[in-house]
């Protein structure tokens, strides 16, 4: 059920960086759901990847080399993806830096899970660092 609520809570901000950034488009809340599913997916499978063979170059700009693999990502699926459009490289970066903050900040408003243990009494479980 969390999955689920992170998954729309990504969609929500992806419409947010569409209002606020005028290179981004995004058609409606069914593209914006399977733009952040899409993002999710790549930013799980290609970007670890992408930092591992970028490793000197990111070492060498201490870092930064980082938004530019989440700016190409961003930029990336907004190419492939029917209803969600990213105009440019820059306008990619800034996207993801955007989209990052507000789906972070959008995961904060949900609970995190309790469980309820018979001695120890409700013990909460954060699957972030799981």
């Amino acid at each position: 059920m969390r999955l689920i609520l992170i998954w729309i809570c990504n969609a929500l901000a992806l419409l947010a960086v569409a209002y606020l950034l005028p290179g981004v488009r995004v058609e409606g809340l069914e593209s914006a759901l399977i733009a952040a599913l899409v993002l999710g997916l790549v930013n799980t499978l290609l970007r670890p990847l992408l930092i591992l063979l970028t490793l000197p170059a990111t070492v060498l700009s201490l870092g930064l080399f980082i938004f530019v693999i989440n700016g190409l990502l961003f930029w990336f699926a907004g190419s492939v993806l029917r209803g969600f459009e990213v105009s440019g490289f820059w306008i990619g970066v800034m996207g993801a830096l955007l989209y990052s903050i507000l789906s972070s900040l959008f995961s904060l408003l949900i609970p995190k899970r309790t469980i309820q243990t018979r001695q120890q009494g409700p013990v909460t479980i954060d699957h972030d660092k799981l």
